[in-house]
């Protein structure tokens, strides 16, 4: 019990003292460019936020379609802005869990599904923040070689990933374990390597972290700075890059660092790059909490219990011995 909560008072603490400690240090310049900051484009970048997260529903409803769970836009929405919002809670991305109690909880779906849905959804994710900054470097100059790095590994990783899926076929064993493995691998199989599949998911994926891409210019537009694209995208790519290793909850403060880090790089001043990371990373963690809030009053009370057994780490409840 206690080993649990110091392991998320020690992540919450270090994402707490990494962002005290980037505003401290360009307080000034913040308080200044806040009184001239233009407003309205606050307003578009949240609008466009909002919007994005609506786009992850759908892309989630075809997912979740492909794995035979028919369920509406709402439904799916709803279910990753409550599995989101408990990452902002809870560390090393536990959180997702509770999307499964969700769907095991809704419409009796096993686990194997509710796990292979999320890995689609994540492979998807990390390699189209990966090909977005592969582009980027084309147009960036000066880049230290530790960033060709992060964005190869993810792309090699999941050209690894598919060639699995596609010459892994239809495999079976007796022992339990390894025919589990098997059944996530056929069906993630089933959702991603048709054509189809392909074209949406791949084409929705671009989209969703552009328009994320959308709300950081926005911010940017909001201090009167003037980025190139190029960097912002590049930017973007290596906080999300960076928040993929769970440290802090909701990756709080290491994709403030980390973002900021890459403008300052590109020759943004540090405190500008320091306000433009964190009011984009704190507009995007808003609209998450404020959904995640509406989604579990759609969902009932049900899916707080759901949260404390993600934190637990134990599938109370559920089917987990159905494939």
């Amino acid at each position: 019990m206690w080993k649990k909560v110091s392991t998320i008072a020690l992540s919450t603490f270090i994402a707490v003292g990494i962002i005290f400690f980037m505003l401290f240090s360009v307080w000034d310049d913040l308080l200044l460019a806040v009184e001239h900051a233009i407003w309205y484009y606050l307003i578009l970048a949240a609008l466009v936020c909002l919007a994005a997260w609506w786009l992850r529903g759908l892309r989630y409803r075809s997912i979740l379609s492909s794995l035979q769970i028919p369920v509406g836009i709402n439904f799916s929405t709803a279910c990753i802005f409550v599995s989101q919002t408990a990452n902002l809670i809870v560390p090393a991305r536990l959180g997702d869990l509770v999307r499964i109690f969700i769907l095991g909880h809704e419409h009796q779906a096993p686990v194997s599904k509710g796990i292979s849905s999320l890995v689609v959804e994540r492979v998807f994710d990390i390699l189209t923040v990966a090909l977005l900054g592969a582009v980027a470097l084309l147009f960036v100059l000066d880049v230290p070689e530790w960033f060709y790095t992060l964005i190869i590994i993810p792309l090699v990783a999941g050209a690894v990933f598919f060639g699995i899926l596609f010459f892994a076929g239809k495999l079976s064993s007796e022992n339990r374990i390894i025919q589990y493995l098997f059944t996530l691998i056929e069906q993630i199989r089933e959702v991603s390597l048709s054509l189809k599949s392909v074209v949406l998911l791949s084409t929705s994926s671009i989209v969703i972290w552009l328009m994320d891409v959308m709300v950081c210019m926005f911010v940017v537009l909001m201090f009167q700075d003037q980025i190139p694209l190029a960097v912002v995208v590049l930017a973007i790519v290596v906080g999300n890059l960076v928040k993929a290793v769970p440290v802090t909850p909701g990756g709080v403060g290491t994709y403030e660092l980390a973002m900021a880090g890459t403008l300052t790089l590109a020759g943004v001043p540090f405190a500008e790059a320091t306000m433009i990371a964190v009011i984009d990373h704190l507009i995007k963690n808003l609209i998450t909490a404020i959904g995640g809030i509406v989604s579990i009053y759609y969902f009932g009370g049900w899916v707080l219990d759901s949260i404390k057994n993600a934190l637990q780490k134990r599938f109370g409840g559920m089917k987990s011995d159905r494939v």
